[in-house]
């Protein structure tokens, strides 16, 4: 089920945690089969998770129990899905929750960067493409040397967004400029088919063929920011918010904005709009 009906690897893990602990919430009450789970063990289990996290992560946990027994269902392992009757929690919500900075902070964090290392100019460059195109850092992580292009004498990136999506935009003047840098600053060029952004070797301060990891990247965006002296708890969605809201405060659209970002609905980038946070 985990390995075969899941491509989303971060869908994968967060089904996982779920289903592992439901089964153990079921066994420690005396449910050892999958054909003995009924409606009301998933409802109650539903009800004890709700005190200790929050409604959308309870919304994903019974989402992926419901996906696993139709998986089951349809393999005839279990004769009915006990979790299709069960509802969730109610939630609705108009406003995202993600940290974000003053452009003045973002422009703070860049410009605290040490660019003289191939990790300094690694990093800016990173950033940089996750505020400056409104990148998922799923997105940004998994791009080539060759999804950094040139069309119509302008530098352009390609980002292979979730769900398959292939998204290309031209680069701001800034981005270009952090771009270039990076892959000229290491050499890159010539190596078009390697990830863009790598973990670096250790002990040399060289950049290594491995792929740079979300957590490697996350960790690294917390390190930028404490010591820039910047206090907002940012993460790496936090880029993604900033730069869509610092695009609508000088007079972009929302309709140009969820193109850019790759939004199926102009209803999902209004959660990233946070010009109604100024005091």
């Amino acid at each position: 089920f985990f390995a075969a009906t899941i491509r989303n690897p971060n869908t994968r893990r967060a089904y996982a945690r779920g289903v592992a602990d439901f089964l153990h919430w079921c066994a420690a009450r005396g449910v050892h089969a999958l054909p003995q789970i009924q409606p009301l063990h998933v409802a109650a289990w539903i009800e004890a998770l709700g005190p200790t996290v929050s409604v959308p992560t309870v919304k994903q946990r019974l989402a992926g129990i419901r996906h696993l027994f139709d998986w089951l269902v349809r393999a005839q392992v279990v004769a009915q899905n006990p979790a299709v009757s069960v509802r969730g929690p109610a939630y609705s919500v108009r406003r995202g929750k993600t940290p974000v900075l003053d452009p003045a902070e973002a422009r703070q964090l860049i410009d605290a960067i040490d660019i003289a290392t191939p990790i300094g100019l690694r990093d800016r460059a990173l950033i940089g493409l996750m505020v400056y195109s409104f990148a998922r850092v799923g997105a940004a992580l998994a791009m080539r040397v060759d999804d950094v292009f040139v069309q119509n004498r302008r530098l352009w990136v390609r980002l292979h967004e979730k769900g398959g999506k292939r998204h290309e935009m031209p680069c701001h003047h800034n981005l270009d400029e952090y771009l270039h840098a990076y892959i000229d600053g290491c050499d890159l060029a010539g190596e078009r088919k390697s990830p863009l952004f790598r973990t670096v070797a250790r002990g040399t301060g060289r950049l290594s063929q491995t792929p740079l990891p979300q957590a490697s990247a996350y960790q690294m965006v917390r390190r930028r920011a404490a010591a820039a002296g910047i206090a907002t708890a940012i993460g790496n969605h936090s880029f993604r918010a900033t730069g869509i809201t610092a695009y609508l405060k000088n007079g972009g659209t929302l309709e140009r904005a969820a193109a850019m970002a790759n939004h199926a609905s102009t209803r999902t980038t209004q959660l990233y709009d946070r010009r109604s946070d100024e005091v």
